[in-house]
């Protein structure tokens, strides 16, 4: 059986072993592309293009 060794006697690499291991992973995820658009933000695509489209 391993001693115990507290977490600040480690060295860094074994500090870092351990922290790499605790950190979450996004799963195939980019999180930059989820953020939701503004609602308030004046957008031509949303609204001028269904307008159009149905005139015709």
């Amino acid at each position: 059986m391993k001693k115990f060794i507290p977490y600040n006697k480690l060295s860094k690499k074994e500090q870092r072993c351990i922290d790499s291991a605790k950190r979450k992973d996004w799963g195939g995820l980019d999180p930059v592309t989820r953020v939701v658009p503004d609602k308030a933000k004046y957008s031509r695509k949303e609204k001028h293009r269904t307008n159009y489209e149905e005139d015709i």
